[in-house]
């Protein structure tokens, strides 16, 4: 009798165990892109450069992302993101250890919180739905745009979506003793999405160290995608610099897929509204070929013509180029 029950007892808590698991499920997951190939520059001030390179279409790197579901909808999140080389081995964003992402947060019906080093909203604006190169390859969206990337010690806030609308707000802390508003960073976009349409109006302004200028940049993007495979993708940007030069950026491209083939090209023009006026054209093309869901080949071409001593060069996903005319063929596998 006492046997039974405490074997029935045992079955009890281990029926809670199992049920309070299921309450709270977490999850680690290891995650990363392994990204190489050659890379043609020409027309660089120092000469032509060949070389074997890491992280062309998408940049080299290894992750992990996390998350436990806290009940009611409420789940704690987090990654922490390394970028590599996979030519040489070497930590890529100046050798931090988390370079590309570090960050933890919360997410539940009220949308999303997190805190840490994170991508701006106009970097994942620029390379999510403006540039059909997905800002890799010859084509680089930010070869001419501004980069904007990442941002440190950033507090952001991305809302649900509701009836096709959703925004993000984000706060970049410079942390100067006295100052609050120097180096600080202030961003947020708007984006309607719903079907093949998506349009975002996006702003990013980032004070210099001692509070005194800022520089600004606002885009509004648009992406459609037809249903024969075509996605057309527009963009219209206005620029201000730390020194009151301002400027326009448009890009006009697309995509088609057939099959495992997927070609890409753009059009990006500057205008430089300073008395310099250094505008510039940039034209690209690519190729892509999937060998399966995770793996893929890819070429590309890329050339820009600067004016007036404008001194834009073609890159990549990881690399600001060094020359005019840059050509990439290489493979990239997700995993």
């Amino acid at each position: 009798m006492k046997a039974a029950i405490k074997s029935a007892t045992l079955g009890m808590m281990a029926l809670g165990m199992v049920s309070g698991a299921a309450m709270a499920q977490s999850s680690v997951t290891v995650y990363g892109v392994a990204d190489a190939g050659l890379v043609l520059e020409r027309g660089g001030a120092a000469g032509n450069v060949s070389k074997v390179t890491s992280g062309i279409a998408s940049g080299s790197r290894l992750g992990f992302k996390g998350t436990e579901d806290l009940g009611d909808g409420l789940a704690a999140n987090f990654v922490l993101e390394n970028g590599l080389g996979i030519d040489t081995g070497a930590a890529g964003q100046g050798g931090l250890l988390f370079g590309r992402q570090a960050w933890a947060g919360l997410s539940g019906r009220f949308g999303a919180v997190a805190l840490g080093r994170q991508y701006s909203p106009w970097y994942k604006t620029v390379r999510d739905v403006a540039d059909p190169f997905c800002d890799g390859l010859a084509g680089a969206i930010t070869s001419v745009f501004a980069a904007n990337t990442r941002v440190d010690n950033m507090v952001s806030y991305a809302s649900p979506k509701l009836a096709g609308w959703s925004a993000e707000l984000a706060y970049g802390a410079g942390e100067v003793a006295g100052d609050a508003s120097a180096n600080r960073t202030l961003g947020g976009s708007a984006t309607y999405s719903e079907g093949p349409l998506t349009v975002v109006l996006v702003h990013h302004q980032r004070e210099n160290p001692t509070a005194t200028a800022h520089s600004r940049n606002t885009l509004l993007t648009a992406r459609y995608m037809f249903a024969n495979g075509f996605t057309g993708h527009v963009a219209h940007a206005v620029n201000r610099d730390l020194l009151g030069n301002e400027s326009k950026d448009d890009l006009l491209g697309g995509t088609v897929r057939m099959g495992a083939s997927k070609f890409i090209a753009s059009v990006i023009y500057h205008q430089d509204d300073s008395a310099a006026n250094h505008d510039a054209r940039q034209y690209a093309v690519g190729y892509l070929y999937s060998l399966s869901k995770r793996t893929d080949l890819y070429t590309a071409y890329g050339h820009v013509n600067n004016r007036n001593g404008a001194s834009f060069k073609i890159g990549n996903a990881t690399d600001s180029g060094s020359g005019v005319t840059g050509v990439n063929l290489g493979m990239r596998h997700v995993f």
